[in-house]
């Protein structure tokens, strides 16, 4: 405001003396003309007035700039120190935030860090626990290998995996182990189950043996892995025969009606194997039709198992029934002697009612007689003649038989 004022004032004393400037020309001017001295008096007086105007005109803009130069000098101090206290406020502030968020930073990054640190850790430990694990699975597919590359101890296990499927569908009395199929032959099979014969104390057994043929099972493995056509065919030849030879020593040793049935049935421990022996073309077929060998895997034999519990329960239940029957006809026969005997006891209780009527009968009769006794005279005894001695009054109110 003070700058604009002071503009304002400098354009007015200009324009004021603009104006005495162009006066003072025209009353020149008019001098000149020959107007005379008068107006020469006059301009000089205007003159000598309008430069005292002009003197104090200068002393007032020199006043109001001076003031307006310690004004100015007033105003830029107190600018100045109000920025410096600003720009000092706002290093404190700066320094305070900067300060804060320093620790905020730090705190949330050591925070994270030690999240991370202990994620990290733990995911380490679980690496390490992994580690570990594989390698003793290693280890264990290693003792696995060198377990199955024995044929006996390939033998035993397949024996261990069919006793533990038996033992969770079966109970222990329908099937037994390393079972002698004919009473003078020295050849024991791995297990057998427990068939009703033709008596009660007659058992046919149905005899089921643990084979693994690894190595040709392997090498088909190895061949269909390298997709080698000519390898296959010969690994499937190589397991047809394995399989053949197994099913036709089951058939000779174990199979021999009437102390077994009319097959047999050769378990094959892993599906894999199973499946690998169901898509050999026709061996299926022939070792059924020729050896009476019926092959199956861990699945199937649960479910053939699991049908034969079925029949098991079946039987149980037949021979229960033919017990109940039985139970019932000893029943019936016992009833009849019961019903006769209540017919003895009707009879003696209706003898009895007779007797106990005709009872009633004569003791009705003894209380009319002893009436006509106590209404007699009696000439021995003080009282009126014709009165009774004591009187007997009866419930009943005719005793007439």
């Amino acid at each position: 405001m003070i700058v604009v004022t002071v503009l304002i004032i400098t354009a007015l004393g200009i324009g004021l003396i603009l104006v005495i400037a162009k006066q003072l020309r025209d009353d020149i001017r008019s001098a000149t003309e020959g107007q005379g001295a008068q107006t020469l008096n006059t301009v000089v007086t205007h003159l000598t007035r309008q430069q005292q105007l002009i003197e104090i005109f200068s002393n007032q803009v020199m006043t109001l700039n001076t003031t307006f130069e310690s004004r100015m000098t007033s105003i830029r101090d107190t600018i100045e120190k109000k920025l410096t206290d600003i720009q000092t406020d706002n290093g404190v502030k700066l320094d305070q935030m900067r300060a804060t968020v320093d620790e905020k930073l730090q705190t949330t990054l050591e925070k994270r860090l030690g999240e991370t640190y202990n994620l990290m850790s733990e995911r380490l430990e679980m690496v390490h626990k992994g580690l570990g694990e594989m390698q003793q699975l290693a280890q264990g597919v290693g003792d696995l290998k060198r377990v199955l590359t024995n044929v006996k101890t390939r033998g035993t296990w397949g024996e261990v995996q069919l006793a533990a499927l038996l033992e969770q569908v079966m109970v222990p009395d329908q099937y037994s182990k390393n079972v002698k199929i004919v009473p003078n032959n020295n050849e024991f099979v791995d297990f057998a189950i427990k068939l009703p014969g033709k008596t009660d104390h007659d058992v046919v057994w149905l005899p089921i043996d643990s084979k693994f043929p690894q190595d040709a099972y392997h090498r088909l493995v190895l061949a269909s892995e390298e997709g080698s056509p000519d390898a296959i065919e010969a690994a499937k030849k190589l397991l047809d025969t394995a399989l053949k030879t197994q099913a036709k020593s089951i058939s000779q040793k174990y199979i021999h009606p009437p102390f077994s049935t009319d097959f047999a049935i050769m378990f094959l421990p892993t599906e894999g194997l199973f499946a690998e022996a169901l898509r050999l073309e026709g061996v299926q077929d022939i070792l059924q039709s020729q050896y009476r060998v019926i092959i199956a895997g861990p699945t199937t034999l649960a479910a053939i198992m699991s049908s034969l519990q079925l029949g098991f329960k079946t039987l149980a239940i037949e021979k229960r029934t033919g017990e109940v029957w039985q139970l019932l006809s000893v029943i019936q026969g016992e009833f009849g002697k019961f019903g006769a005997l209540l017919e003895k006891t009707q009879k003696k209780l209706h003898e009895a009612g007779q007797t106990i009527e005709d009872a009633t009968r004569k003791t009705r009769t003894i209380e009319r007689r002893l009436d006509k006794l106590s209404t007699q005279y009696d000439p021995t005894l003080t009282g009126t003649p014709g009165t009774p001695l004591f009187e007997l009054t009866p419930e009943r109110g005719n005793y007439d038989t």
